[in-house]
């Protein structure tokens, strides 16, 4: 009997892990569906009702089963009574406390004692129109009339108020005085006085000046204020500061001057008036 052929050996099978992968798309998440909660059988509605929507609520919820408002509102403190938010009872001020009543009483306070002040003591009426003359503006007021005790010649008193200072006032000895009068009572605020016979240094060295003087100033009801004033021995204008009210006149007495001299007379080239406006 003939021999058979040999079978030639079969092909390996591919293994499936050994063939290559191809691209692939990324898988696609896929949300949880949301649980409901029913609500419980024991959560009875015998708690305090929402005061948003009016739900009743267990008791210890903190929000709202239904909308989620709080339940737990802070309470607003009350009000404190007025005397208790002013010092020393003052310890911590709220709202809705008075605090309209207090400051309406300490206005009233304060203009109460202003007007006090005003009327009955003269020291705060003394203060109330110092502070009208600084905060105010002033004007200047020319006198009515003027006149002198005594007068050198060619220097007589209406020399002082001309509005020139290169003309003056000449007192032929101390003790002399100028006299200016005023139609209308009016709050002197100031004094301007022009001293020497001229503004100029070298002419002023040449003649006699006052450089100490009374002033008397005479109020409506007869009342006579005193004030000394002193002179700077230098050409240009001295300022004095008043304060009176109803000024009706007001006297200048020369008491001291410099650089006397046989025929040079006291030199008082200007004196100006200054009111409250």
């Amino acid at each position: 009997m003939p021999a058979s052929a040999p079978t030639p050996p079969s092909a390996p099978e591919a293994d499936p892990a050994d063939e290559p992968i191809g691209a692939v798309q990324p898988g696609r998440p896929v949300a949880r569906r949301p649980v409901v909660r029913p609500v419980a059988a024991d959560e009875a509605p015998d708690g305090p009702p929402c005061p948003a929507c009016g739900t009743p609520n267990l008791p210890g919820r903190k929000f709202c089963r239904r909308c989620a408002a709080p339940l737990q509102v802070r309470e607003q403190p009350a009000a404190l009574p007025w005397w208790r938010t002013v010092w020393p009872f003052r310890r911590r001020v709220r709202g809705g406390s008075g605090r309209a009543l207090r400051r309406t009483l300490l206005v009233l306070a304060v203009a109460g004692l202003v007007l006090a002040g005003f009327l009955f003591f003269p020291l705060g009426r003394y203060v109330f129109e110092d502070v009208r003359d600084k905060l105010g503006g002033t004007a200047e007021i020319s006198p009515t009339g003027v006149s002198a005790s005594a007068a050198a010649p060619g220097h007589p008193a209406s020399a002082a108020i001309d509005g020139l200072t290169n003309k003056y006032w000449g007192a032929p000895a101390l003790g002399a005085s100028l006299t200016c009068s005023f139609g209308t009572p009016f709050r002197l605020v100031g004094i301007v006085v022009h001293t020497g016979v001229s503004k100029e240094p070298q002419e002023f060295r040449r003649g006699a000046r006052p450089t100490r003087a009374d002033l008397l100033v005479t109020t409506e009801d007869g009342k006579v204020h005193k004030k000394a004033v002193t002179f700077n021995d230098k050409p240009g204008k001295q300022t004095v500061r008043m304060g009176i009210s109803d000024v009706r006149s007001v006297e200048l007495v020369l008491r001291e001057a410099a650089g006397r001299g046989e025929g040079r007379p006291v030199a008082v080239g200007e004196v100006e008036f200054f009111r409250r406006t």
